[in-house]
This record gives structure tokens, sequence and C-alpha cells, in this order.
């Protein structure tokens, strides 16, 4: 991704949030100095801030995903069972822009429609070798009542609505009838290392430096 796009893909995000009536924390209007300072370093150490990503594929529009980890705690945490142990996030799926089908091996999360289109999900449960089971059917919660899919079966989630999907379930994602504001809340978790994608692409984009950086995104620390 350019620099540039980057830049204003944060402009028009932040403005979208906005729109619904959240307000993000004080440290997502660091200047990139602000963000290399001793002060940021708990938000550089759990990886709080902007995320936007293509998976390197170039066609953000297309298959991509904005993020903003508003709360991580410490992963080393989860052995002692003590401590921060969650993680909070807003996402913003653009109308048809998929987020690829992955799984988490740790992270189990809520995923909510926070507002504007529907959230459809493609929902799959895993194999016993961890991969994709396309022949089973998947119940998953929503809204703490059970829902059957069927292999192949869509999820419509309609503003307000969410799922629960425990580690190793299948998902992918996009947004239909206009760009969904998304919530997620979260096993505190490692962007690096928790994600399994079906086809081997990276988690993160690769920079093209076109321009000055008007912040400095979670890749970037």
């Amino acid at each position: 991704m350019k620099r540039s796009d980057i830049n204003r893909i944060k402009s028009e995000a932040q403005a979208f949030i906005q729109s619904f009536g959240a307000v993000l924390p004080p440290f997502a209007d660091w200047s990139p100095e602000q963000m290399r300072s001793p002060v940021a370093q708990t938000v550089r150490s759990r990886g709080l801030g902007w995320d936007i990503t293509d998976y390197a594929q170039g066609r953000f529009d297309e298959l991509g995903l904005f993020l903003f980890t508003l709360r991580n705690g410490e992963v080393n945490d989860l052995q002692s069972g003590r401590g921060m142990l969650y993680a909070e996030k807003l996402l913003i799926s653009k109308d048809k822009q998929l987020s690829p089908m992955h799984r988490h091996i740790i992270k189990a999360e809520d995923i909510i429609n926070r507002g504007g289109g529907d959230l459809v999900m493609e929902i799959y449960a895993s194999d016993p070798e961890g991969g994709i089971d396309r022949h089973t059917p998947v119940t998953v919660p929503s809204d703490a009542c059970p829902v059957t899919l069927q292999p192949g079966e869509h999820l419509r989630l309609k503003p307000g609505q969410s799922v629960t999907l425990m580690p190793g379930v299948w998902h992918a994602f996009w947004a239909e009838h206009g760009d969904c504001l998304i919530g997620e809340v979260s096993t505190v978790n490692d962007d690096r290392t928790d994600n399994v994608f079906e086809d081997p692409i990276p988690r993160f984009s690769k920079i093209e430096e076109d321009a000055a950086p008007d912040f400095l995104l979670v890749s970037d620390y």
C-alpha cells in the first residue's frame, strides 16, 4: 500500500467512526514523534492503535480491513490466568471488501455489528488437522443463542447483532448494503502470531513510502 493512501484511509475511517458517536482515545491523534517517545512504550508494546491492511495483495478495496486496537493485555499473562486477559478493537469493513478466511490459535472473540451495513460471515469448523471442514455443520453462539450453519451458509449480522467465535473456528467476512463499523471484544492476542490464513498471505501490508506518515501503524512499531 502507498503511505499516501494509508494517510487518506485513516482520515476517512476516523470520520466514519465519529459518525456513530464513538470517540477514540488520545493516542489516536499522536504524531509519529509522539508515538516513538518513551511515554508511548506501552502503546507500542501492546500493539495499540491504527492497523490498515491489504494483506500485501495491493487490492485494499477488494481485500483488506481497517482496525484500531483500543486495549490489549499481555499474552504472557495467559499462562498464569491472571491480569489483563482481554482486548478490544474497532474495525471497518467496506462494502464488499473481503477479510479473508482465517482462524485463530488462542483468541476467542465476539464480533459485533456496531452500525452501518450488514456484516456477512462465512464460518466453518476445523477438521482434526486444523484445516477447514467444509462438510460438517457448525454451531456458534449469536447473542448467546446457538445458530447452526450448514457448510457454505452465510451468517448475516444486522446492526446490534453479534457472533462468538472460539479458537479454531474458520471465518471470513465482508459488509453488504454499506460500510460496516465492527466491534471486537476478545482474548488478549498477538496479531503477529495468532492468525492462520487459508491462503498463505501476510497479515500486514507492505508499505510504499510515497509520502510522509501522518501517524504510525501498529506494523510500523
